[in-house]
């Protein structure tokens, strides 16, 4: 890949993604943002720009062009502007599948605008992508200065958690993580820890089997291999501050038990990071934000550090 620029998508015009993008320039991140200059707000400087190899020195936004139907109105989502969004997408994936850009960090799009508007058939962003990169499998992980976390399962039901973590399912989603920490963050022998499904990891099937019967094996199995891998753990004990020094990133079981400890640490500059696609993508961990879009108040925190996270990856990966 080559030595480009990061590459910001517009997002869903009607949300909070253009007031974030030109503070998160202002404050001195440097990218190309691609997108509707009529979605930026009032007064926005903007350059357009054609060639993604120019400078991006301070001085007014550099924008690669990309109209829309219709006008944005914040806090409402048009469905006449759908389409504009899903093409903006795969406009930065064929950008830097093509080694025009280094990465791409992604505003937040609006799952149903896109549904009701132009029929998107994926369940958010991160499948979507996968689907233009041609890969079967990529994982969600949550990031900050303090903690790194993976989710096995995601958006299902805690009713459906058991039958959906399968051995396979958390195998591929350790790999996943392990091969993401050494190319994506330059950690040469990433060391993981697993929690246990249950309370207190089961406590040697008092409270589950899980534990014993597929996790506990899983992990000897894969550190017999020579991966510096621990578990199953008792998640209520794997998030304080003496514990998160032990480790480079923690796989969890569900959702909740992944995002709550790193939103309680912090909040406004997690970064959701894809790992295991050809190319670098990191997004803010928040959504749009349709209650406050266009107020000027949207907190740009997230967007920074998933622009900043965004280089760093790439330069590990030599982009």
């Amino acid at each position: 890949m080559s030595q480009g620029p990061i590459l910001l998508t517009s997002g869903d015009p009607s949300g909070i993604g253009p007031e974030i993008a030109i503070k998160a320039w202002n404050s001195g991140e440097r990218f190309i943002w691609l997108g509707d200059p009529r979605q930026l707000p009032p007064g926005t400087l903007w350059r357009e720009v054609l060639d993604l190899s120019v400078p991006l020195a301070p001085g007014p936004l550099p924008i690669l062009r990309h109209d829309f139907a219709a006008i944005a109105r914040p806090g409402t989502p048009d469905p006449a502007n759908a389409r504009g969004v899903i093409e903006v997408i795969e406009r930065a994936v064929g950008l830097v599948m093509g080694a025009k850009a280094s990465g791409i960090c992604t505003a937040p799009i609006h799952k149903k605008a896109l549904k009701d508007g132009a029929g998107f058939a994926f369940p958010g962003h991160t499948e979507f992508l996968a689907h233009l990169a041609g890969v079967a499998r990529v994982v969600m992980m949550l990031a900050c200065s303090e903690l790194r976390v993976v989710p096995a399962t995601i958006h299902i039901a805690l009713a459906e958690v058991p039958a959906a973590l399968t051995e396979a399912l958390l195998e591929e989603t350790i790999r996943i993580t392990h091969a993401g920490l050494i190319r994506d963050f330059g950690i040469p022998a990433p060391r993981l820890v697993v929690a246990g499904l249950n309370p207190h990891a089961g406590e040697g099937g008092a409270m589950g089997w899980e534990e014993e019967r597929m996790i506990r094996p899983l992990v000897t199995r894969l550190a017999a291999e020579g991966m510096a891998i621990r578990g199953p753990m008792s998640a209520d004990t794997m998030f304080h501050a003496a514990a998160r020094k032990t480790y480079d990133a923690a796989i969890c079981t569900y959702h909740d038990q992944a995002l709550i400890p790193i939103k309680t640490l912090d909040f406004a500059g997690g970064v959701n990071v894809t790992l295991g696609l050809p190319f670098v993508r990191t997004s803010p961990d928040h959504g749009t934000a349709y209650d406050i879009a266009g107020q000027g108040i949207a907190d740009p925190s997230s967007l920074i550090a998933a622009l900043r996270m965004a280089r760093e990856m790439a330069t590990a990966r030599g982009a």
